[in-house]
């Protein structure tokens, strides 16, 4: 036997590596960061008034959230300011840049000004905004909606604007019109980016709500951060920090699962299952013209 049939042989022989699946893999590598922190406290490698237990952590976001349920009402003043901001400021960008693709007079006219409100950072005028709105929600959402805003626009633009040459010289062949082209081909193939910018700007949303509600208001789980980190009462500010780290994963997987109904031609998965139900659906039709 040569040497290269006994490596075969080898190989042949040697025990299948053991795979875990994809989310006990997740659940290994959360326990041994629990596992890590715990220790980290109980060790004295850290000051508990600086880093307070996990099960204290746990604790309190049951007391806030179970027992006393105080964290609630808080939440769901959040969550109103992101998703009213996004909505706002996702549709004036998306607008603005609908209407930029469209006439290049007025891209060349908003263009400095899209750019003057990107590079001004927003915590800056925060302040400004709530003198100029108070002290209810309406600074929050501007904010937020003043932070999505540019994301959007320029996904937006940068989508409407990659037309393809060869689709859009078949289009002019055919003497499509304006609406038809922006309707057929323009909007389609902006469609991937513009969902992208979805899930970025929905995300600067919270930030901005949060801001805003770091800046002055009265409920929202951005205060109650505050509130709990000057009390130095850091588990409870841990425990509305989880439940604002929930509220973002809740935003970003509505927003994907956007992406994969909007654009599922972008997703090969997605497809394949779509293809799978349309054959299972036309397959009596499909048998009767073979007959």
């Amino acid at each position: 036997m040569s040497v290269t049939d006994a490596s075969a042989a080898g190989r042949a022989k040697a025990a299948p590596a053991i795979r875990f699946p994809l989310w006990a893999q997740h659940l290994l590598v959360f326990a041994c960061f629990i596992a890590i922190w715990e220790a980290a406290v109980q060790f004295n490698w850290v000051s508990a008034l600086i880093l307070p237990s996990p099960f204290a952590v746990v604790g309190a976001w049951w007391d806030l959230a179970i027992v006393r349920g105080i964290i609630w009402s808080h939440f769901f003043v959040t969550l109103t300011e992101v998703l009213v901001g996004f909505a706002i400021g996702a549709s004036f960008g998306v607008g603005i840049a609908v209407i930029s693709a469209i006439n290049p007079i007025f891209r060349r006219l908003v263009q400095p000004y899209m750019v003057a409100l990107q590079v001004t950072p927003r915590i800056a005028i925060a302040p400004i905004i709530v003198a100029w709105l108070g002290f209810g929600m309406e600074p929050k959402i501007a904010i937020a909606a003043i932070i999505c805003f540019f994301p959007m626009f320029i996904n937006a633009l940068t989508g409407l604007m990659q037309v393809d040459y060869e689709n859009q010289e078949m289009f002019d062949s055919m003497r499509a019109t304006k609406w038809q082209v922006f309707r057929h081909l323009q909007l389609p193939g902006a469609m991937p980016v513009i969902m992208a910018g979805f899930k970025t700007s929905i995300s600067l949303a919270l930030i901005g709500a949060i801001v805003g509600e770091f800046v002055s208001a009265s409920e929202g789980i951005g205060v109650l951060i505050q509130r709990f980190s000057f009390q130095l009462l850091l588990p409870q500010a841990f425990a509305s920090l989880i439940m604002l780290t929930f509220m973002g994963l809740v935003l970003y997987f509505m927003a994907t699962f956007a992406d994969r109904r909007i654009v599922y031609w972008q997703h090969e998965d997605l497809v394949a299952r779509i293809s799978k139900k349309a054959r299972a659906r036309h397959s009596d039709l499909l048998g009767k013209r073979s007959a």
